[in-house]
């Protein structure tokens, strides 16, 4: 029978003590003004009727000019009407606010990526693309 004291796991359970401060991370995360914004903005987008009805507009001519490119239909025509369906949605001003406030998140979760990979030389981040990239 031995007595372990709280560093004493830490040393034996490695991969225990990086889970528990994976979860803690994303605890703290959720605390983040930038969080805070991006899931308040999200919330206002889903109860935006004006906006939700822009979205499904939007996915329903993207869905018909991925269609229609797979199939080599697609014009240039259908491309600038893809392109304008996008730029009314991204103008209504919930859908503004929630990409700015999503921007703005990503850069926040950029740089603790960059802070979390500096002492790995790896950058976790990233998409797995093979072994050994340079």
């Amino acid at each position: 029978m031995s007595i372990e004291s709280p560093a004493d796991d830490a040393v034996e359970h490695p991969a225990a003590r990086a889970t528990e401060l994976a979860s803690d991370l994303g605890d703290a995360i959720t605390e983040l003004p930038a969080y805070r914004e991006f899931a308040e903005a999200k919330e206002a987008v889903e109860a935006s009727e004006d906006a939700q009805e822009r979205i499904r507009e939007f996915e329903q001519l993207r869905e018909e000019f991925m269609l229609a490119r797979q199939t080599g239909n697609a014009t240039n025509e259908d491309l600038r009407e893809l392109q304008a369906a996008q730029e009314e949605l991204h103008d209504v001003p919930v859908m503004a606010d929630f990409l700015e406030a999503r921007s703005d998140l990503e850069l926040q979760l950029q740089e603790l990526n960059e802070m979390i990979s500096a002492p790995l030389s790896v950058d976790f981040g990233e998409k797995a693309g093979g072994c050994c990239q340079d």
